[in-house]
């Protein structure tokens, strides 16, 4: 793999590649193929629709020779987007995925599952932090300060937007996504819940300090 020149905003042809690195990195950051009978919900569900209803916080981390290996992507408001996937995204989506019957009995149902329910993401807790994010990176990339820089460019977008804090939720298993967080100058946040998952914030404000 060459090494990556720029990071850029998203473009629409670069949709297959970002759906490719959502399924590489979404179980706990390694590859979901071997857990998933169709992997393809995971960009449905975590990385296309971001980038359909937001796409002026999509960016990429671009190859060299226009492929994109890695992306930040994320929406300002969470409580409006979730509406917005509602209402737009999953009527688009929802035939290819439809909604299975509770409870959710394997891996792939309990994805659809997240898919049909996108109130899921709003949550009292983190109301204080009304953005929220999805960062990935290619294995081959990670590591080298590409995260870093992605991540500068993302919350620099949302303060040009007014917005003061994001959040995300991630497995708490992926223990090395914990730790580029922390590296963030993220904090976690106390969220009511089962321990799977931990919701993470911070403001966008000391960008210098990234």
């Amino acid at each position: 793999m060459t090494e990556p020149t720029a990071i850029r905003r998203y473009r629409p042809e670069d949709r297959p590649a970002l759906d490719d690195i959502c399924v590489r990195t979404a179980h706990h950051g390694q590859d979901s193929r071997p857990h998933f009978a169709d992997p393809g919900i995971f960009p449905v569900t975590f990385a296309a629709p971001y980038v359909h209803l937001e796409p002026d916080l999509a960016f990429v981390l671009d190859d060299g020779e226009g492929r994109a290996v890695g992306y930040i992507l994320g929406a300002a408001d969470t409580p409006r987007f979730a509406e917005a996937f509602r209402t737009t995204w999953l009527p688009l989506v929802a035939d290819r995925y439809p909604e299975p019957p509770p409870p959710p009995r394997t891996p792939d149902e309990e994805m659809a599952h997240l898919l049909h329910h996108p109130e899921r993401m709003v949550v009292p807790a983190v109301a204080a932090y009304p953005a929220h994010l999805h960062i990935d990176l290619l294995p081959a990339l990670q590591g080298r300060g590409w995260g870093r820089r992605l991540m500068r460019t993302f919350l620099a977008a949302l303060q040009d937007k007014g917005v003061p804090a994001v959040h995300l939720a991630m497995a708490t298993a992926n223990t090395r996504a914990r730790a580029f967080y922390d590296r963030m100058g993220f904090h976690e946040i106390d969220v009511p819940g089962d321990g799977s998952v931990t919701y993470l914030g911070r403001t966008t404000k000391e960008l210098d300090r990234l």
